[in-house]
């Protein structure tokens, strides 16, 4: 799957605005982890992490009557830090779905796993782009939920799992999404406070 715009675009409108549909086709995609990580993953994981670099370092945040921004160097060196744990989460995200399958009527299928790991994550990464002022990231909050959305419906159709364990699996690998998020974010945290000024 090479960079192409056009393609990644109508593919984010598509899983935003139709994800069972959407969620078919992708199942029927043939597997090509670096191909996808090269044509999709990398461009949309890519939106929050350039937005939140420009936003904390140009425009910054107020916190307790103080105004904080980023420096330009630390910034720049938390951006890459927090990019590739985003990469590295997929990947991560991916070998747990894979994991938990067969405890859920599943069979184990990586390509199927990642694709949903890869995929899932699309309202999140657009809803990034808030961050290009500071203030308005919360709102991010929004894109994350659509993204736990987007898992509970495309978990059933790549997955396969046992109807009656369907929803106890999707449950489980949203849980382990929360908690890499939550690592994620931690890890960021170490990065990113020293780079304030």
């Amino acid at each position: 799957m090479p960079f192409d715009f056009q393609a990644i675009w109508a593919r984010v409108q598509s899983l935003l605005l139709r994800p069972r549909t959407t969620w078919e086709d992708i199942e029927k995609l043939p597997a090509d982890i670096t191909g996808t990580y090269r044509g999709y993953v990398v461009p949309l994981a890519a939106i929050p992490t350039i937005a939140n670099f420009l936003g904390m370092a140009l425009i910054g945040v107020g916190i307790a009557g103080y105004h904080v921004r980023t420096g330009f160097i630390n910034g720049l060196f938390s951006a890459f830090v927090g990019f590739g744990l985003s990469l590295g989460m997929v990947y991560a995200l991916a070998h747990i779905i894979d994991q938990l399958a067969p405890n859920f009527g599943a069979s184990r299928n990586f390509d199927q796993a990642f694709k949903l790991a890869a995929f899932a994550p699309t309202a999140s990464w657009v809803a990034g782009i808030l961050y290009l002022v500071p203030a308005l990231g919360i709102f991010g909050v929004i894109g994350g939920l659509y993204s736990l959305y987007l898992l509970f419906v495309g978990l059933p159709i790549l997955m396969k799992p046992a109807p009656d364990k369907s929803t106890t699996y999707t449950l489980a690998v949203i849980g382990a999404a929360i908690v890499l998020a939550i690592v994620l974010g931690l890890v960021m945290r170490i990065f990113f406070s020293p780079a304030m000024q």
